[in-house]
């Protein structure tokens, strides 16, 4: 619930931004991330997912100088 939180302290389009421009080791670029959750992270905020165009499972930490 906290993770969620500091998540939604991110602007709506900064967070937009973020969640298409996830790196995917099967694809080989930044893809859109779906279906994922956002957990605590010693760094900030990690989202843990799937990539949208392989399926992929595929995660983003958003630092902790997003929520300053």
């Amino acid at each position: 619930m906290e993770a969620n939180k500091k998540w939604l302290t991110i602007p709506k389009d900064i967070r937009s931004n973020l969640i298409q421009n996830v790196f995917c080791a099967n694809c080989r670029d930044a893809v859109t991330i779906v279906d994922f959750i956002i957990v605590n992270n010693p760094y900030g905020v990690l989202l843990k997912g799937k990539c949208k165009t392989c399926g992929n499972e595929v995660a983003r930490v958003v630092e902790n100088e997003w929520f300053i």
